[in-house]
């Protein structure tokens, strides 16, 4: 029998993206609302409630506010794409590589990680677990994202403005992912995050510099990358490059990928490094990270549905 799946914010570019890799699966069938049904809180809640999964792609408001319209002893399991539960006690953070498959699957709230949080804690986590890197270190992170991940405001203003070339933002310090970033790597302080959009409308760079001589008992980088090559080497999504290129590229015709690729850059001696994520911001940025442990949490295979 098929799980019935409600995506609450399904006209938006991760509703939008989930469906399409749910699109021809025999697992699922999707519950749709007509445009007025949508605006109606009676119809979504009538909805929610019927869902065996509820996807919310919504404001953080609006996420919590749809929580809320969830009965109590409600069979509903919730993969929640917003910022709303990232953080909060009760939910298990949508990363499965992270922790752990079988925390993910045995669910009922599920907390889609941010795209840009994505490869900073695919990059760190295993290194400060490891103790590779030390946790008490004022971390950096550089970052620039197609502007699909800024919803239908941003989108508008860089499909109407063609002269956008580079947009730099979060410039008072207080981007959203970085409560996130902190918590769930484990450091002591949070990181500087420098976030910019560019006219590309999917792609994802994040980059953590690290003085690794300046730290006290830092590894050398073929460590960190033995390291990051040994904690994913099970994982079908997350892949470590054997090789780096001599620059790496966003096109703007990038086709959907739920890939997450890590690299690390050294220089000849090894005192310094540039750990880098490259995926796609829709992806396992959001559409795929989200599909990912929906599988997990239905019990079908992990992959189903991804573009890998």
């Amino acid at each position: 029998m098929a799980f019935n799946v409600f995506i609450d914010g399904g006209a938006g570019t991760t509703g939008l993206e989930i469906a399409d890799r749910l699109a021809g699966r025999p697992e699922f069938d999707l519950v749709k609302l007509s445009n007025d049904e949508r605006k109606d809180a009676e119809c979504r809640r009538q909805a929610l409630n019927f869902a065996d999964f509820a996807i919310l792609c919504l404001p953080d408001d609006a996420a919590r506010e749809a929580v809320a319209m969830i009965d109590e002893g409600s069979k509903t399991r919730v993969i929640d794409a917003s910022t709303a539960h990232r953080t909060a006690s009760g939910w298990i953070y949508g990363f499965p590589e992270i922790v752990g498959r079988p925390v993910v699957a045995g669910a009922d709230r599920v907390s889609n990680p941010g795209c840009y949080s994505t490869g900073f804690i695919a990059l760190m986590t295993p290194l400060i677990r490891e103790r590779l890197l030390p946790r008490e270190w004022a971390y950096s992170v550089h970052a620039v994202s197609g502007y699909s991940g800024g919803g239908k405001s941003l989108i508008e203003r860089f499909e109407e403005d063609r002269d956008i070339a580079f947009r730099s933002y979060a410039l008072t310090l207080g981007h959203k992912h970085i409560p996130e970033m902190q918590q769930r790597v484990g450091l002591a302080h949070p990181p500087v995050f420098s976030p910019a959009v560019i006219p590309a409308h999917r792609g994802m760079v994040v980059e953590v510099p690290v003085a690794l001589e300046a730290m006290r008992a830092a590894a050398k980088p073929s460590q960190l990358h033995e390291t990051l090559k040994a904690y994913y080497a099970d994982s079908p999504v997350v892949e470590v490059a054997e090789e780096n290129p001599s620059e790496l590229l966003l096109r703007q015709s990038a086709e959907p990928s739920d890939k997450l690729t890590l690299y690390v850059f050294s220089d000849e001696a090894g005192d310094q490094a540039r750990l880098v994520a490259v995926l796609d911001n829709l992806g396992k940025g959001a559409s795929g990270a989200a599909v990912q442990s929906l599988n997990l949490m239905a019990g079908c295979e992990e992959t189903a549905g991804l573009r890998l």
